[in-house]
Formats: structure tokens, sequence, C-alpha cells
């Protein structure tokens, strides 16, 4: 999928990956993204409604919706008709999925802010703000918690890194620099980063969360909130007690942990 930046330099739909060079060298890709544009702009179209406007021939058209289709930024509907329907099969139109209406800029980091923001202004405060955040975070536990309680001690970090793959953090489990010592947990990508860069409440609760789950008290090294390029957290080798037992200590030790150079 696009990047943000890429779709707001842009306004188009990027591919991921490498292109093949005759792909570049003949503007298949920016072609390719016009046609996509237009059908956001213009809604659901057919092939020659996408022809006359982008100035292609209808094959070009299809070549194009072929690949997008492929890649799942557009699928193939039957086209509505409204009134009486003449004889013959209903022209197809090419309408975004859902995935590939997401590619284009949104929204929804600014709606989240300013949600925050709000929350903060009231009643509470920043304290306001760490409750949202572990509510979120409660609501999510389910999934983690089952992953991690499925496996046995010494693979604990890496069922969690698992779960969170799931979720789109693509994350990693790796033995730390003395790894005698204990584990880090990469997360290589972070759907709320723009968000964290201004509530930092919400690394918070994460780390609070990896703390209780895991049994240990873990430190955050970096975020990607903070300018790094990857979310690492440190989680030291323990002596697998169960994390009910420890949970509250730990829960306080995490939150002491971000104290670091990256704080969040």
């Amino acid at each position: 999928m696009p990047t943000p930046d890429e779709l707001r330099n842009n306004g188009v739909v990027k591919n991921v990956g490498e292109a093949p060079q005759e792909e570049l060298a003949t503007g298949e890709r920016s072609t390719r993204n016009r046609v996509a544009r237009s059908i956001l702009d213009h809604g659901p179209s057919t092939v020659a409604e996408l022809a006359g406007r982008l100035g292609l021939t209808q094959a070009a058209v299809r070549r194009h919706l072929d690949a997008l289709v492929a890649d799942d930024v557009v699928e193939a509907r039957e086209q509505r008709v409204y009134g009486t329907r003449t004889r013959g099969r209903p022209a197809k139109v090419f309408a975004l999925t859902d995935c590939g209406r997401d590619a284009f800029d949104q929204s929804y980091d600014k709606l989240a802010a300013d949600a925050l923001g709000w929350i903060g202004r009231q009643e509470g405060g920043e304290q306001a703000i760490a409750a949202f955040a572990r509510a979120r975070i409660a609501a999510q536990a389910g999934a983690y918690r089952k992953a991690v309680e499925s496996v046995p001690p010494e693979k604990r970090t890496e069922a969690l890194a698992k779960a969170l793959s799931a979720d789109g953090y693509a994350a990693t489990a790796r033995s730390a620099p003395h790894p005698q010592q204990g584990e880090q947990l990469c997360q290589h990508h972070c759907p709320v980063a723009h968000v964290a860069e201004q509530f930092p409440q919400l690394c918070e609760a994460e780390t609070e969360f990896f703390a209780e789950l895991l049994g240990t008290h873990v430190q955050r090294l970096a975020t990607i909130a903070h300018g790094d390029g990857v979310c690492t957290t440190f989680i030291p080798k323990t002596s697998h007690a169960p994390p009910t037992a420890r949970a509250t200590k730990n829960t306080a030790n995490a939150s002491a942990s971000t104290a670091g150079r990256n704080p969040a």
C-alpha cells in the first residue's frame, strides 16, 4: 500500500515493491495512478468512461484495470440501472475497494488527534487521555493474551510479535545485543504514530500492557512517534512466574522505564 507521504505529495496511488524496468520507462505506473484517481473523483466508472476522461484506448484502460484489480485497489461490479432496464447485460463498472480508498490521503489521524485533544481539555486532563489509552489497549487485549498464553514462556515474545503483525505493526522478536539479558520486540510500523507524537500516553499504555502480558518489567528504548525508525522494547529474561503474580509491580516498572531516551 502507498504511504501517506507518497499520497500527499502526488495525490495518486503508488504500488509497493520494485516495478519492472519497462513499466518505469513507459510510465505505466503513472497512468495506472490516473485511472485509480479518476475512479476516486468520479465514482464507479465503465471502461468507456475512463477511456474518454483520460484520453486512452479502452484496451489500455482494461490493462491498467486488470493490474489494479490484482492489487485489490479496484473491483468490478455490475452497473446499477435506475428505471427501466434495457435489453442485454448491464455494463460493468469499476469501483475502488476499501483498500484502494484508504490508499488515498485520509483525515483519520487529525480526527483522532482532535478527539484526544478534546478529551484532554475536559475534566481529568492528561489523566483522562491516559485512561482512554489504557481502555483502548484493553479492548484489543484478547487476541494478544490468547497468543501469548498458548505458548511456552520462552516463546511469548515471539508470539506477541506475530499477534502484533496481524494487526499491522510488522513486529519481530530477536535476541538483545547481550542475549543472556533478554530480547527485543521491534515494531517496524505503527498505525497511530502520527497521533502518538502528540499523545505519548498511547505508547505508555502499550508499554504497560506488554509488561503485564509478559509478566516482567519492560523498557521502551525507541519509538517511531519520536523519530526513530522502529519501536523497540527491551524484554529481560525472567523466571517465567505467572504474569498475574507481578502485574501491579510490572505495570509501575513499565511506566518508570519510559524515562529514557524516548519516554513514550
